[in-house]
């Protein structure tokens, strides 16, 4: 029994090796191979067996069971991580329609008024956060791309910013308000990070040789508990500040593919899941900024070493 244990072990072993070796080949993301790698783990446990073994009816149980169990996100992951397993490791078709099909299902993301935008930067009780949220709103970024921005990425000459390492692994230029460039300078003169923006901990912002960013559970749980005490009962989250600016230049009348290439969409079905179609008016996007973050009537915190 022992003997046979051991075997299974070795074997889920050197499955899961190649599995993760194939999605390191394939250029996934960290966060990508770790969700992938649980997920096929997740479903071998469930049966106790290695996941080569695993039967198409194994699978529509297991998948009937997250169904019942799980939200359909978390089904959606679970079959593109079989998916792959299938194609890239067993090298063998996988026929996922007749085994488990999520409902299309389009949510309208919440967004933020221009009143709403200020009166969340001007709550912010902390100068880091004020600003983090109003280069998050203004420049169109993810939560990850403004916590990594550098020093290095600000074109103060072309009024751009060079975006690197983003979710699609594309780098782009966006055009940088001087409202915005104004309000990254005050801070960083309170920190003089040699390289980071938003850079994290206290000085050196270092821990064990590696280099810290803004935590992102404290800018995430900070514009909750803010946009609460400003009365908005929208479902608010440091995404929404993206939302609202893409929102806000089609409002102007910024084009659709203009947003596109602003928020780094690959494809312009994503914009269009939370913009509405407009005509397209040519407009300068570096005035159409300026026009919408000169807007806000912002007030800044004195700066407080916490």
């Amino acid at each position: 029994m022992l003997v046979e244990r051991s075997r299974f072990a070795a074997e889920y072993n050197k499955i899961i090796c190649t599995y993760l070796n194939e999605l390191t080949l394939q250029g996934k993301s960290d966060k990508t191979i770790e969700c992938y790698s649980r997920c096929l783990r997740q479903t071998a446990s469930f049966f106790d067996l290695c996941p080569d073994q695993l039967t198409i009816e194994d699978l529509k149980t297991y998948f009937l069971h997250l169904v019942e169990h799980k939200s359909w996100s978390h089904v959606k992951i679970t079959r593109c991580a079989i998916q792959f397993f299938y194609t890239h490791v067993l090298q063998r078709p996988w026929q996922w329609v007749d085994i488990v099909k999520p409902p299309k299902v389009q949510t309208l993301q919440d967004v933020l008024s221009l009143a709403e935008v200020a009166a969340i930067i001007n709550t912010t009780r902390q100068l880091r956060y004020q600003v983090y949220y109003l280069a998050t709103y203004s420049l169109g970024l993810r939560l990850s791309e403004a916590l990594n921005l550098q020093i290095s990425d600000i074109d103060s000459h072309l009024m751009q910013v060079h975006l690197r390492f983003t979710k699609s692994k594309k780098d782009r230029f966006v055009p940088l308000p001087q409202a915005t460039l104004l309000a990254l300078r005050h801070y960083w003169k309170t920190h003089r990070h040699p390289n980071l923006l938003f850079p994290g901990g206290k000085p050196p912002h270092s821990r064990e040789g590696k280099t810290l960013v803004m935590d992102k559970g404290g800018v995430q749980k900070t514009i909750k508990i803010v946009a609460k005490a400003c009365g908005i009962t929208k479902n608010v989250h440091v995404h929404t500040l993206r939302h609202s600016i893409a929102t806000h230049m089609l409002e102007r009348g910024a084009s659709l593919r203009s947003i596109q290439v602003f928020l780094g969409h690959a494809c312009p079905k994503t914009t269009a899941l939370y913009t509405r179609m407009t005509e397209e008016v040519a407009h300068n996007s570096q005035l159409l900024l300026n026009d919408i973050v000169d807007s806000l009537d912002i007030h800044w915190q004195e700066h407080t070493h916490d």
